[in-house]
């Protein structure tokens, strides 16, 4: 098939060309048609991996198929218009194919992005990070690149609700409203472009979904609206005092307040005499693992951290006493907790109190939402969950043959809480290093999954029906790096709403330096640091005026504010918004 300049001519039935835009994209296609008669046909195909380019068919984004063909290709309708337009979901190659037998010349292609489409320029990051990798790793650049790698795909999971595929398709899985998804990509849009209106009007579709006699959120937002998840309401909770920490906006609290009480009731009532709360099988969906019924720990730790975050809401709306309530019982579910699933043997928590399978979910959520109770208990759980990693990542004792990304992310936080940073990293080499340059995916965007030799088998005996093509290369869930390298390297955290009072305590992690920051309605908020010889670190903070925060330093030692020497009880000191420097001398 003749290319040049001025386009592309089809000589015939089956000449084909492949477009590969070299990144992640999606968006809506327009090309002029210059020549054409009226037995001239032409089709079109999409995918995300280059294992599935095809003449004949697209990857199955719409849905699964053991065949990998359900989605087929979009045939352009004769007689051919001019300046046809197509809306297509994330794509990476493009291929465009004669049908017919006559020829016919395409030119002028352009792909307007239509993801994001608040954002005029979607470089404009309210947010930053940079860092060299100086552990040896093959890339020096690699969690700067992952860093924007998953800020980039939040972006392109962020759609005008009108904006889907504008052809024939069955409900595409990604097309709609994940909670749990949620408890990754909003921290993600925090620390990257602050946009937290799509994380609230994704909320706000969650609360429309309550069913009025029992209070049950659903598990999914329409179009799929699937319904049965304990964990998936208990993140639409979570998710909505996340909102909450980083916006400061009460009136989007008061205005679910009804709702969100409502749901959290019918999470209680599960909760039985042991004190922990008993998941049926009908509530027991989750992110595709098996085996989530019962006194199920995931399940439990977001029980407690539902409860933890509902009483601070029912304080800053003025309820005292139900956030008293409250309280007492995410007190009595951590109790029952560690009494009933803590395995000391193994140093890791129990599925649940009638298995001796260890779970990566139960036992990373735990240690991020303080279920644990005591350092030495963290620590443990680190060590331990390091057993199940290979080359590329843990393998999830959940779901066989699995690696879950979303996991991934609450366990890489885990190992920062532990104070294990370099261990954090040797992780994000692993998995994120994997998902970030193999050839299966598009370097540029993070994978939904992936099994335990690489391949894009994800769940595809737990309900993805074997089909390859159908695992999302650009999933929210996936990005758990991008907020991590802002909390735990940089170390810079807000811990009141909009960053009123806020923390820094940067993890080393084996680097010699890092910086970034965010912005929230109270203004910017930027850290870095050196360490020089191992001996002399050196922070530089950012905050705004007439906010206050912690400072933790890596280690003991002498210590010099804004050029005074300066007494430091341990390792933490409190300063008052503003810049400041400051120098230890370890």
């Amino acid at each position: 098939m003749p290319t040049t300049t001025d386009g592309a001519t089809f000589s015939g039935n089956g000449s084909y060309v492949v477009l590969d835009f070299g990144q992640e994209v999606g968006g809506r296609l327009t090309f002029e048609i210059d020549s054409t008669v009226s037995a001239s046909t032409i089709s079109l195909s999409f995918t995300e991996s280059p294992m599935f380019i095809s003449p004949t068919e697209s990857d199955d984004s719409c849905a699964m198929s053991p065949d990998n063909n359900l989605d087929g290709i979009l045939s352009i309708p004769t007689p051919l218009g001019v300046n046809e337009t197509f809306t297509q979901t994330d794509f990476v190659t493009s291929l465009y194919a004669s049908t017919g037998d006559v020829p016919v010349t395409i030119s002028n292609l352009t792909l307007n992005s239509t993801f994001m489409p608040q954002l005029d320029d979607l470089t404009a990051y309210t947010g930053y990070f940079f860092a060299k990798d100086t552990s040896g790793f093959h890339d020096p650049d690699f969690l700067t690149k992952l860093w924007y790698g998953g800020a980039y795909t939040v972006q392109m999971n962020t759609i005008d609700v009108h904006q889907t595929i504008k052809r024939p398709c069955p409900t595409p899985t990604g097309i709609n409203v994940w909670p749990g998804d949620m408890g990754i990509s909003t921290h993600t849009e925090m620390v990257s472009t602050f946009d937290l209106g799509s994380s609230k009007n994704s909320l706000l579709v969650m609360f429309s979904t309550q069913d009025p006699t029992t209070g049950a959120l659903q598990y999914s937002g329409p179009p799929i609206n699937a319904v049965g998840s304990d964990t998936y309401i208990s993140w639409s909770l979570i998710g909505t005092h996340t909102v909450y920490l980083y916006t400061g906006d009460l009136d989007f609290v008061q205005q679910v307040w009804a709702n969100y009480t409502f749901a959290l009731a019918f999470l209680q009532s599960q909760v039985d005499d042991t004190g922990l709360m008993n998941v049926p099988i009908s509530f027991s969906n989750d992110w595709g693992r098996v085996g989530g019924q019962g006194h199920n720990s995931a399940a439990n730790a977001l029980l407690y951290e539902t409860l933890i975050t509902a009483a601070e809401l029912a304080i800053a709306l003025g309820n005292t006493s139900l956030a008293e309530a409250y309280t007492a019982n995410a007190s009595s579910v951590k109790a029952a907790y560690n009494e009933l699933l803590w395995d000391e043997s193994a140093g890791l928590f129990r599925d649940n109190d009638t298995t001796t399978l260890h779970p990566q979910d139960g036992n990373s959520i735990a240690v991020l939402f303080n279920v644990t109770n005591n350092a030495s208990q963290i620590k443990s759980i680190s060590d331990g969950l390091t057993q199940f990693w290979t080359p590329i990542g843990p393998l999830s004792p959940e779901l066989n043959d699995t690696i879950i990304p979303f996991i991934g992310g609450f366990e890489l936080q885990a190992h920062f809480i532990a104070g294990q940073g370099e261990r954090a990293l040797d992780l994000l080499h692993r998995e994120w290093g994997y998902m970030l340059y193999t050839n299966l995916s598009v370097h540029s965007t993070m994978l939904e999954g992936f099994t335990a030799n690489g391949s894009l088998g994800y769940r595809a005996a737990a309900g993805y029906d074997f089909d390859y093509s159908f695992t999302s290369h650009a999933h929210g869930w996936a990005t758990g790096p991008t907020p991590a390298l802002i909390f735990f390297v940089v170390g810079l955290t807000v811990t009141s709403p909009q960053g009123d009072t806020w923390s820094v305590a940067p993890t080393l992690s084996g680097l010699s330096a890092a910086e970034g920051g965010f912005e929230t309605g109270l203004g910017w908020f930027g850290a870095n640091w050196t360490l020089t010889d191992n001996t002399t670190f050196t922070l530089t903070i950012d905050t705004p005026s007439g906010t206050n925060g912690t400072v933790t330093l890596p280690a003991a030692g002498e210590v010099e504010v804004d050029g005074v020497d300066t007494t430091v009880n341990g390792t933490q000191l409190d300063l008052a918004g503003g810049s400041h420097v400051i120098i230890l001398q370890m």
